[in-house]
């Protein structure tokens, strides 16, 4: 199993000493918890096997709060695990290569096992109640940078993505316009879906959870991120 050690309380990492105790299937996934940003064992029984440097990290319960404050500093992470236990070395190389990676973003991978259904229901998006939802969803972004304003979505139900650049940059380059288009890019994907079927659209965009049509159903209150929207062909 692995474990976000920071997002734990100390009653939730109390019970689990027993289980860190008596067995070494396990990895626990961390900053340094020493002084000045230094290594520290979460627990006595713990070794650490890779540390790299971090882009970001959210800011925890973002999603019951409605402040998505991510990217909003940079974090060392360390991954641990049992001192009985043994890892192959390539294995330790991965992981380490794995939190070097110079990628923005992770290929998002959803399996049909049973442990992966009940992981989702524990996440941001299984608690928000999108990952059995019947019809289409979409996770939009836009961002704009030294003046030029990308936007793009992908679909969860297709596995499937689409982004463009805005023009026009003489008009005013602002990130709400690249919110607003990448919004307009997913409901346009959804107009040309041949079975017409109920949108959830997940966005971070105050300006477009605000200036959207009262027929849509905004979640949260401040407006959280997700809007369900029936898409008029």
């Amino acid at each position: 199993m692995v474990i976000n050690w920071p997002g734990l309380n100390d009653k939730e990492k109390t019970e689990l000493i027993p289980t860190f105790s008596s067995t070494d299937n396990w990895i626990l996934l961390t900053y340094p918890l020493g002084a000045k940003n230094k290594s520290q064992p979460p627990l006595a029984e713990s070794q650490r096997v890779a540390r790299a440097e971090g882009k970001c990290s959210r800011h925890k319960g973002w999603w019951c709060e409605g402040k998505n404050e991510s990217a909003s500093h940079s974090m060392t992470t360390e991954v641990w695990t049992s001192t009985r236990g043994r890892i192959p070395e390539a294995t330790r190389i991965t992981l380490q290569e794995a939190l070097e990676e110079d990628n923005i973003k992770d290929t998002p991978s959803f399996g049909s096992e049973d442990l992966e259904k009940i992981h989702r229901s524990g996440t941001e998006a299984g608690l928000l109640g999108i990952c059995n939802f019947p019809g289409s969803v979409y996770a939009t972004g836009g961002s704009n940078d030294r003046g030029v304003m990308g936007a793009g979505f992908f679909k969860l139900d297709e596995h499937r993505g689409g982004c463009c650049q805005l023009g026009r940059g003489v008009e005013g380059n602002s990130s709400n316009r690249a919110e607003l288009g990448a919004a307009c890019l997913a409901l346009e994907d959804s107009k040309r879906q041949q079975v017409r079927k109920p949108v959830i659209l997940l966005s971070d965009s105050a300006c477009f959870l605000s200036s959207s049509p009262k027929n849509g159903q905004v979640r949260g209150n401040p407006p959280l991120c997700t809007e369900t929207l029936t898409p008029t062909l």
